[in-house]
């Protein structure tokens, strides 16, 4: 920390924020329970809990995106009101959301520039706006070039857009949550180098995460939340990752689920020589060819980008294939419909579970029954057999521990762990004979992370084929039987999870094969 009370960006430094007794409440939910959380210059303080322990509630009232029912904040010792997101930004709090809020369509500068006066009046004044958002990158070590599009930009890089966008608008204190979940390894090793150096610089931090390494790698002290109430803070170096598990929990968390011993049996899904565009019209997947077996798991290893989201959806009829051919059970079904592939007993749970999993304006009820609603018992003659639905939902809400006030609640109002859970039990209680998941564990706390895991395991021991998209390496090498590795849309080599290590897939995820390559069956 420096001894000036100016940040290098201009800022004057807040030394402290506390939050004291703050209580929220939503129609059936206590949010947060008398809640006491304090930041000071020059620390990182991560925040944790599983998901709907009541983090994002929290913080959201801390940048006035809520109201609390009760409770107050004080900065630098003094009772502040913060009714708006602009109240927030005035006094130095800055936030630095999960989904980013920038336009594909602009230039760094003008989403810097979105909602601030200009200097010049009516004209703009994007040249000083770049001037200033090369001077922030200096300082902090935020390579970006102003005028690019954002849509060009990496996900990394349109993060540090986002920081710059805090910082530019003079954040003393900045709100980063679950700042790594969409970030490949190599971006997360970038952004806590930028999260250092404004520590050093005497920004206080706020790190809210479910990756309880990256907790005890960045932060200097951390405070767990469950069911709404603070169940403590201590300083990271007296901690370990599984006593932040356990406390997160309440109870003892296994991080290596016992995977059990299943002999694979005949081939259920197989891709041959599969080729697809991609949505930025170049080619997606260059002649996949793979095959899953019953009573296995072949985890699709990669760095985000290079084919997985187009191998989801050319195997789930969403993606049109340009050539070769997806098996099911030994039954060419290239580009059938997705309905048609859901008849014969393919699951999907995908990636973006807001956007393609669920209907976030339709109730926990009906999002079970999607899937089958016109068959019976939940239809009958053309109509809605309420009864029939009630039964199925009130049945999945309590085998998958489904955390909701009712099954008439609506989707968009469950944490995504919960959102998850519904998910996954709509998917799995079909019995399928095939699953494709897609990053079914992204954004989850380490609870919510262990069941899913779990479940797709208890599947694999029934028989069915799973395929397994995750860009969590340690994820794939927990659940997997063999690990394809994707790079630039091709297959660059299948290993036996007995011949797997990190390092050897990660030169396969950067294209590079090792020198002594393992002889695999494809």
């Amino acid at each position: 920390m420096t001894e000036s009370n100016k940040l290098p960006s201009g800022q004057t430094r807040i030394d402290s924020l506390e939050m004291r007794g703050v209580t929220k409440r939503f129609p059936g939910v206590l949010a947060n329970d008398h809640v006491d959380f304090d930041v000071r210059s020059g620390e990182v303080h991560a925040l944790l809990g599983e998901n709907g322990a009541g983090k994002s509630t929290l913080m959201k009232i801390l940048y006035g995106l809520y109201h609390p029912d009760e409770g107050e904040v004080l900065l630098n010792g003094k009772p502040v009101t913060i009714a708006s997101p602009t109240d927030s930004i005035n006094l130095g709090i800055g936030m630095i959301h999960q989904h980013f809020m920038l336009v594909q369509t602009l230039t760094v500068a003008e989403n810097v520039a979105l909602g601030l006066p200009s200097s010049r009046g009516a004209l703009t004044d994007l040249d000083r706006i770049s001037k200033r958002i090369l001077e922030l990158a200096d300082i902090y070590g935020l390579k970006i070039d102003p005028s690019a599009y954002i849509w060009q930009l990496s996900v990394g890089q349109q993060q540090r857009v986002e920081i710059i966008k805090a910082l530019y608008r003079g954040a003393a204190l900045l709100i980063l949550d679950e700042p790594t979940a969409v970030l490949t390894p190599q971006e997360v090793n970038e952004l806590f180098v930028i999260m250092r150096q404004m520590v050093r610089d005497g920004h206080a931090l706020i790190f809210i995460s479910h990756k309880l390494h990256e907790v005890v790698d960045i932060s200097q002290r951390v405070t767990v939340l469950r069911d709404g109430r603070k169940i403590g803070t201590r300083p990271t170096s007296e901690t370990t990752k599984q006593d932040l598990a356990n406390w997160m929990v309440g109870r003892e968390v296994g991080f290596i689920p016992d995977r059990g011993d299943v002999t694979p049996a005949e081939v259920r899904l197989q891709l041959e020589d599969v080729s697809c565009g991609s949505d930025r019209g170049t080619p997606g997947l260059r002649g996949v060819s793979v095959a899953v077996r019953s009573g296995e798991i072949l985890g699709i290893a990669g760095v985000s980008g290079n084919g997985q989201r187009e191998l989801a959806e050319a195997v789930t009829g969403l993606r049109k294939i340009v050539s070769g051919h997806v098996q099911l059970e030994g039954r060419d079904v290239t580009n059938f419909p997705p309905g048609e592939l859901t008849d014969r007993m393919l699951s999907y749970i995908p990636e973006e579970r807001m956007r393609d999993g669920m209907i976030k304006d339709f109730t926990v009820a009906e999002n079970l029954i999607l899937r089958e609603h016109h068959k019976q018992p939940y239809s009958r003659s053309g109509f809605l057999n309420l009864g029939g639905i009630a039964t199925h939902a009130d049945k999945l809400i309590r085998d998958f521990r489904v955390k909701t006030p009712s099954r008439e609640t609506l989707a968009k109002n469950l944490s995504g762990g919960n959102i998850q859970k519904v998910v996954l039990a709509r998917e799995i209680s079909r019995d399928p004979r095939v699953i494709l998941a897609a990053q079914p564990t992204r954004g989850l706390d380490i609870g919510a992370t262990e069941y899913v895991r779990m479940q797709l395991l208890e599947q694999r021991k029934k028989g069915a084929a799973i395929l397994l998209i995750s860009e969590d390496l340690d994820e794939i090498l927990a659940l997997s039987d063999r690990i394809a590795v994707i790079y630039e849309g091709r297959i660059m080599d299948i290993v036996p999870r007995a011949d797997a290590t990190p390092e050897k897939l990660g030169l396969l995820m950067a294209g590079v094969h090792p020198e002594e390559s393992t002889s695999v069956v494809k």
